[in-house]
């Protein structure tokens, strides 16, 4: 057997030993072992939830300012975001906590309106500029890299005010944003990314009406606002291509939220709805750009075409991408963001008579008692739904180069924060399966969030902070959290080797560890 065939036939064992290997190591069960070498570490934040300085030095009004100043603002304590964290006036407090916790770098995003007032660049508010110069600055003087997303959820007024993303105008406008963005600090961000989870500015801000900007119209103005938004992408990646990547040598993605969906029974119906629901939710987003075919999944056109047509419309109600932008939007990634949390059980049910996006699917959604619970009443632990996800996406997108742009818990803000602690040492553990066992592309995981901010609807009630803070004093004082002394340490190591998980003070908390340790690097 000649030398080549020999390392063949070792690599084949290798792989097939790796594969065995994981199939012992069942759900939740504990594994030693660390990340590849180079694999990213990050903590995240969004503008309008930690900035505050709403309207200070220029910066214009946007969705969620309008939003939580109307006489009903639809938040749960009646808060606002006005002065949040006070990042505007305290980013160095927030660049001293990343230091500390040792991140690898940091996922921030602009405040458009305080760079473009009225959202277009015809006004350009220099002290915005200014600011995100000194954060970026300060963050690389302390070797933390800067991923910054051009859009969390917060509109610039003027721009809802001609229809926002329901207007297909608002895709230009967002280039010449993202344009001026790459140029003004390009030279020394590296990592873009274009939106933050789509999903839910389209289905709760334009659908369901929940988040600003309060639009209702499930099943209609939920799919328009969304395939502007595709579109925007596409046009900002373009513009990064063809203007700014060759000096710039930078990479700019997009970002998608998604749960796992389990099947509740093993029944078809249950496990074709399951496969139905990830399409709906994430395929929604990420097939346009990072399938081969590009567009619309056909389960999705398929189902929101039958029941248009039942509803009476002489068209479906998704609309239509046309080759030409299919062509335009394919391809238009360096990688794949995921933020994800939980999971649920699907089942098929059939739709309700009201048009809207959940009745377009014919399923529905539970959790299992079992599954511990959150300060948020969506967000159920479910460790082992998180591997499963990242292998479904691999799959279903090719391999795909893939981040983890979010992952946390929310609590009520202790500092001894115990299940915050867990939460993560399992997510975390559970997504070092996926890459070590089963060959899942993924180079970085980011924790939301390295401070406790404003939680959208949910004002000040839920926190997901590494970071307390202290709202009701005005110097807004951080306070270290126990569970981000344990995330240092699993970046510290890189995970979880023998040898310093066996040190038990590491984790006060029950974790069931196997009795018999599992190292993939010792079977290896």
């Amino acid at each position: 057997m000649s030398s080549a065939e020999n390392k063949k036939r070792c690599m084949a064992m290798v792989l097939l030993m790796v594969g065995l290997f994981g199939l012992v190591i069942a759900q939740d069960q504990f594994l030693y072992g660390t990340f590849p070498k180079g694999f990213l570490w990050g903590a995240a934040t969004a503008s309008y939830q930690i900035e505050g300085g709403w309207n200070e030095n220029g910066k214009g009004e946007n969705i969620w300012d309008r939003m939580v100043h109307a006489y009903d603002g639809g938040i749960k304590d009646n808060s606002t975001g006005d002065v949040a964290a006070d990042s505007y006036h305290k980013y160095m407090d927030d660049v001293a906590a990343l230091k500390e916790t040792g991140v690898n770098f940091y996922r921030f995003s602009l405040s458009w309106s305080r760079i473009l007032p009225t959202g277009r660049i015809d006004q350009i508010n220099q002290d915005g500029i200014d600011y995100y110069n000194k954060l970026i600055n300060a963050l690389l003087d302390k070797n933390i890299s800067p991923m910054i997303t051009l859009y969390h959820w917060d509109l610039p007024q003027p721009l809802e005010d001609i229809g926002g993303w329901l207007n297909e105008e608002v895709v230009d406008i967002f280039g010449a944003y993202a344009n001026l963005s790459y140029s003004s600090f390009g030279d020394r961000v590296k990592s873009w990314i274009t939106f933050n989870e789509p999903l839910v500015q389209s289905h709760l801000g334009y659908g369901l009406g929940i988040f600003a900007p309060r639009v209702k119209g499930s099943g209609k103005t939920d799919y328009i606002a969304a395939h502007n938004q595709i579109k925007a992408h596409a046009r900002a990646w373009r513009i990064y291509d063809a203007d700014y990547r060759a000096t710039q040598n930078g990479e700019v993605g997009i970002t998608f939220n998604c749960a796992w969906d389990e099947p509740k029974t093993q029944n078809p119906e249950d496990i074709e709805a399951a496969e139905r629901a990830l399409q709906f939710e994430l395929g929604w987003f990420a097939h346009p750009i990072f399938s081969a075919n590009g567009d619309y999944p056909p389960i999705m056109k398929e189902y929101i075409a039958s029941r248009s047509a039942k509803e009476g419309y002489n068209m479906s109600r998704l609309p239509e991408f046309g080759q030409t932008w299919v062509n335009y939007i394919k391809g238009t990634h360096d990688f794949f963001g995921l933020n994800h949390y939980t999971s649920r059980l699907i089942y098929r049910v059939k739709g309700g008579n009201e048009t809207s996006y959940e009745n377009d699917q014919d399923l529905a959604s539970s959790s299992d008692p079992s599954w511990p619970s959150s300060a948020s009443s969506w967000l159920k632990v479910v460790p082992w739904g998180f591997r499963k996800l990242v292998n479904w996406i691999h799959k279903e997108y090719n391999g795909v180069r893939l981040i983890v742009t979010e992952n946390g818990f929310s609590d009520h803000g202790q500092i001894k924060d115990d299940d915050r602690a867990k939460y993560y040492t399992s997510y975390i553990n559970e997504l070092m399966k996926a890459i070590n066992l089963d060959g899942c592309n993924i180079f970085g995981y980011t924790a939301w969030s390295i401070i406790d901010n404003f939680e959208w609807s949910s004002g000040y009630t839920e926190k997901f902070g590494l970071y307390s803070i202290n709202f009701t004093d005005p110097r807004r004082p951080r306070s270290r959290k126990f569970s981000a002394e344990v995330y240092s340490n699993i970046i510290a190591n890189n995970g979880f080797p023998a040898s310093s998980t066996n040190n038990m003070t590491m984790y006060p908390f029950k974790i069931q560890f196997p009795s018999k340790q599992h190292n993939l690097h010792d079977h290896l």
